[in-house]
């Protein structure tokens, strides 16, 4: 399985930005699909996440209210709309695929990912 994310960019504070994940390969093998970031200096943190096969989503606090995840399946794609963005949002973004169907309590946990995108970098000017 490999992951792809792009959509990253550099926005001033209140802009949005829509981040994609492309997955290919045995897409079949993931049942979920999350966001997470990384800061320069901070540990990584997840955003959101999404499943392939319904539509239970989670968010981080953060960011509920402000981004959006969601999925295409014919396109084998999952984004994450950012809006009403802030600087503290710069970081790199990755996205990340699960073999099995992570909870709520399982989701935020990066170790429990099985498969990772590349990054795309986030910067939000004020």
């Amino acid at each position: 399985v490999q992951l792809q994310a792009s959509g990253g960019g550099l926005v001033q504070a209140g802009g949005s930005l829509r981040l994609s994940c492309v997955q290919s390969g045995r897409t079949f093998s993931t049942n979920a699909v999350a966001w997470f970031r990384q800061a320069p200096g901070k540990e990584r943190e997840f955003v959101a996440r999404i499943s392939w096969s319904d539509t239970e989503i989670y968010y981080a606090r953060s960011v509920k209210g402000r981004f959006t995840i969601s999925r295409d399946n014919a396109k084998n794609t999952v984004y994450l709309q950012a809006n009403s963005l802030k600087p503290e949002d710069t970081a790199v973004y990755y996205c990340a695929g699960s073999r099995v169907n992570l909870d709520a309590q399982e989701s935020p946990v990066d170790a429990l990912w099985d498969y990772w995108g590349q990054g795309t970098q986030v910067t939000v000017s004020s």
